[in-house]
């Protein structure tokens, strides 16, 4: 496939234009088992050489490491990306692996002013909500990211993982750029609620983890037996014990799919989230993260594929196969609200 830049889409009426596949940044610093400061400083660069504009971070990955990670190469390229980080997984200074999630206006002041200073920028492009806290109206959360707007420490906001009802709720407060959500052949439960709302509305969809944290691309069967003793996804319900076994039966049919097209299955899987798009009428950016300068190269190609009907026909029946929840707790998700 030619080497070329990705074509770019919109978030929202009003937002940035980014590349219409942007960067999960988080496996750089976190979560993900060892990691490679020089391979991720190359793979952000060839990124961006490939029209990626779109890199997400968060104050939680790495307890603000990520952030300090990534300014180098936001200062060096500002004009050139869209930065998006979030507020809202609080750190007690006693449990460095717990996070409470807070959404009250004192929190949120004092989370944006930490962020700018580890991101070394004078204004957030897109600052989310990353979690939702249900003792805390949403109305007055985004009412208080409206007021970093106006005072121009923030241009644009998302919200993370919250429902349609919410999404409406807050759109009527302050427009709304962007919502991420996990998305992908073996996550689609927003598809009920929050997708139908973004399209009302005219919010984008940022679909997190649309390589099911890299297990749809085959890259490892069993995260009890595959992964490092501090690779997160060793906690999580699908990749573990028979939920893994029974999952690992479900890449056969993107297998056969790639196989058509000359693919990885990670493309393939890709190529899908893409296609969400077209088959929803609504702007879809999804985020992939890697470390690796060759991956960024092979999920940017994904942009290209073309899925016939029949393909998608082949693929649809997935998700609702999947064994076991994305996470253990589901209750901080959209879908454990909805």
């Amino acid at each position: 496939m030619t080497d070329i830049r990705i074509p770019t889409a919109r978030l929202g009426a009003d937002g940035p234009e980014v590349g219409v596949q942007g960067l999960g940044c988080m496996g750089m610093s976190f979560a993900y088992g060892p990691t490679d400061a020089d391979a991720s400083r190359a793979t952000l660069e060839r990124a961006l050489e490939l029209g990626v504009t779109l890199y997400d971070t968060a104050d939680a990955y790495g307890a603000g490491e990520n952030e300090k990670f990534l300014s180098p190469f936001f200062k060096a390229h500002r004009d050139e990306v869209v930065i998006a980080t979030k507020f809202a997984l609080s750190i007690p200074p006693d449990e460095p692996t717990r996070r409470v999630i807070r959404n009250d206006t004192p929190y949120i002041r004092q989370a944006v002013e930490a962020s700018l200073k580890r991101l070394d920028v004078d204004v957030i492009d897109l600052y989310y909500m990353h979690r939702r806290d249900p003792n805390v109206p949403i109305e007055e959360t985004v009412a208080t990211m409206a007021e970093l707007v106006r005072e121009g420490k923030v241009k644009h906001l998302g919200l993370s993982e919250v429902t349609g009802t919410e999404l409406r709720t807050a759109q009527a407060v302050h427009p709304i750029a962007a919502v991420q959500s996990e998305w992908s052949l073996f996550s689609r439960d927003i598809e009920t609620g929050v997708v139908p709302a973004a399209r009302d509305l005219g919010v984008a969809l940022v679909p997190y983890s649309p390589l099911g944290r890299g297990f749809l691309t085959g890259s490892f069967a069993d995260a009890d037996k595959d992964l490092t003793a501090d690779d997160f996804r060793r906690h999580q319900p699908r990749f573990t014990g028979d939920n893994a076994a029974t999952n690992t039966a479900l890449l056969d049919p993107i297998r056969t799919v790639a196989e058509v097209h000359g693919a990885s299955l990670g493309q393939i899987a890709l190529a899908w989230v893409q296609h969400q798009a077209q088959a929803h009428d609504l702007t879809v950016v999804p985020i992939p993260g890697t470390t690796k300068a060759s991956r960024v190269a092979e999920n940017v190609a994904a942009t290209r594929i073309e899925l016939t009907e029949e393909q998608l026909a082949l693929l649809e029946p997935i998700a609702a196969k999947v064994a076991g929840d994305r996470y253990a707790d589901m209750t901080f998700t959209s879908a454990g609200r909805e």
